[in-house]
């Protein structure tokens, strides 16, 4: 039973989210492969360097510099002959193609896997995180996205063969308009041993710079509640939860937010939470390792201007 896990590139870099299907595929097989759909060949070597893999398959076409994913789920379809197995990391990119994938294959993809039981069986929550359900597949191929933040991310070391695939691109009725990407120095959301995440408790746009302040001064990325993401306060890239973006740092720090079912969802697996907030009734922090029960702007600017 072999899989085949399809790698999400940042720029020439493998995504951790790709690092973690790797790991989690080696609980599913001893023989896994990659497709990368790029338009730069030279891609393959940072795909082919990544421990576990045997063969890069590469399909490489001008048109995938941002790929369509109409096209990029038939490319993906044409090439699963013989494996068991597809699997991605849980990001937008994956979850924009692998549905796709599924409906062409005629088989019913398993989303958000945090554990594997067996070759068919899987573990995945419910309900923002509420439930956890334990899913059996009785498809021959089985589809899936994995949660990054519940496996280890594969390391590199790897020395895998390099296959160019000659494909025809299929055609589409969508196409590739503009991308806006935010740009930040600091540590990527997602992947962060430390954030600091700021809630509506703010108040303002203005006074949620006190929060990046406070985040370049821990070398740690900026996240935000849905709460403080819809009142305007910063963009909806650093929204963390059910419909943001799930993390797991060493440490979640948690500034003015209340904590939402939705939004304790995607932070619930930190490993240290610390909860600056007035309210000790707050769900935030009833599920904190600490809280700082006082004034959020007072503890802002001490945290600010203590000298390290």
């Amino acid at each position: 039973m072999s899989a085949l896990i399809l790698i999400e590139l940042n720029g020439s870099e493998v995504s951790a989210n790709s690092r973690a299907a790797i790991t989690a595929a080696s609980q599913l097989s001893d023989t896994i492969d990659a497709i990368v759909l790029t338009n730069d060949a030279s891609n393959s070597s940072s795909v082919s360097s990544l421990a576990g893999i045997n063969t890069v398959k590469m399909i490489v076409d001008d048109s995938l510099e941002n790929a369509n994913v109409e096209v990029a789920s038939k490319l993906i379809a044409d090439v699963m002959s013989g494996y068991s197995f597809l699997i991605s990391g849980s990001s937008t990119y994956s979850k924009n193609i692998l549905p796709r994938v599924g409906a062409l294959l005629d088989v019913q993809p398993i989303s958000d896997v945090c554990e594997i039981k067996s070759n068919n069986t899987f573990v995945r929550p419910l309900y923002a995180g509420n439930v956890m359900a334990t899913v059996e597949s009785s498809d021959e191929t089985i589809v899936m996205t994995v949660r990054a933040t519940a496996f280890e991310h594969s390391g590199d070391g790897g020395s895998a063969s390099v296959e160019t695939i000659s494909a025809s691109m299929p055609g589409s009725n969508s196409e590739f308009i503009s991308l806006q990407e935010s740009e930040s120095e600091r540590p990527e959301l997602t992947t962060a041993e430390r954030i600091v995440s700021g809630g509506r408790g703010l108040g303002s746009k203005e006074n949620f710079t006190l929060i990046e302040q406070l985040a370049d001064k821990l070398d740690a990325a900026v996240g935000a509640s849905r709460a403080a993401v819809d009142a305007g306060f910063i963009s909806n890239d650093y929204q963390v939860g059910q419909t943001g973006k799930v993390v797991a740092p060493k440490l979640y720090l948690a500034v003015g937010i209340s904590g939402a079912i939705q939004h304790l969802a995607g932070m619930k697996d930190s490993q240290v939470i610390v909860v600056i907030n007035n309210d000790p009734d707050a769900p935030m922090s009833r599920m904190a390792d600490l809280v700082w029960q006082v004034d959020l702007f007072d503890a802002l600017n001490e945290l600010n201007a203590y000298q390290v």
